[in-house]
């Protein structure tokens, strides 16, 4: 399996997290590709996913399967020639723009799978991973809170706005369509909201949708394969958003009550301090 993740070093927890439960729930091998790189903007500045990190994941990918690999890509230059422009003052990170040049990237294989670094994998992804894409330029799960926000008022039927957090994505196809050299394009000239999501989804025209288990966004369910613990909307005992990340063991217990991923949580606990 392929998998793709993007982020500066703010991103090492979640992606330790999700090899873990990778490792845990596939015996295939893992191939893994983190695409970083260095960057600033007017109020902060930004620091590269470590070569330390990326060092210590990978000895734990390889101490399970001597065939396994990851790969961390510096895109800085590629980021330098074509920045999101439009959107650089926004709560946007330009880290999440990075998988939208895996098509100027050789190493980036045909068939990959994008991970946001808050993802937790529950089953064998085998399934989603190994379907059909001919012809398809992504696979995705509706986004949860889009029905809320991205409704057709005049045909009165939820728009298939995708959820970016998980994405099977065809390389071979996307390099035929220019997808995301257009998704770039339009985030250098117009601001919006939540711009590489809404972008890859305006401008998308080969998208298949998966059922919710491969990104369940709003709580665990039985048939949950991968939960994504995404900023989400709570109506008691007043209105608020909630956000609760993999990496925060406390409030994953406390907040969301949830001991599911226990045996992952812990083993990464142990481990996160070799990450630094």
């Amino acid at each position: 399996m392929n998998i793709l993740f993007c982020g500066d070093n703010h991103a090492e927890d979640g992606v330790l997290i999700t090899t873990l439960s990778l490792l845990k729930n596939t015996t295939e091998e893992l191939h893994i590709y983190i695409l970083t790189m260095k960057t600033e903007n007017k109020d902060k500045q930004y620091q590269p996913f470590s070569k330390k990190a990326a060092d210590f994941i990978r000895s734990l990918l390889v101490k399970k399967n001597a065939h396994n690999t990851l790969e961390l890509i510096d895109c800085t230059d590629l980021f330098v020639k074509e920045p999101p422009t439009a959107n650089m003052g926004t709560r946007f990170t330009p880290y999440a723009m990075l998988r939208l040049f895996a098509d100027q990237l050789p190493q980036i294989p045909n068939r990959v799978l994008y991970l946001d670094d808050d993802v937790i994998i529950r089953k064998d992804i085998k399934d989603f991973y190994h379907q059909n894409i001919e012809n398809v330029e992504l696979v995705g799960v509706l986004d949860y809170w889009g029905r809320f926000f991205f409704h057709n008022v005049h045909e009165h039927k939820m728009l298939d706005y995708l959820n970016s957090g998980v994405l099977l994505i065809n390389m071979d196809e996307i390099k035929k369509t220019n997808l995301f050299a257009k998704v770039r394009h339009m985030m250098q000239v117009k601001r919006m909201f939540l711009p590489d999501q809404s972008a890859i989804n305006k401008l998308a025209t080969k998208k298949k949708i998966a059922p919710r288990r491969f990104n369940e966004q709003y709580h665990l369910r039985d048939d949950t394969v991968i939960q994504h613990f995404t900023t989400s909307f709570r109506f008691k005992p007043y209105f608020h958003t909630q956000t609760v990340k993999p990496w925060d063991v406390e409030r994953v217990h406390s907040v969301l009550k949830l001991h599911e991923y226990d045996n992952i949580l812990n083993e990464y606990l142990k481990l996160r301090d070799n990450l630094k």
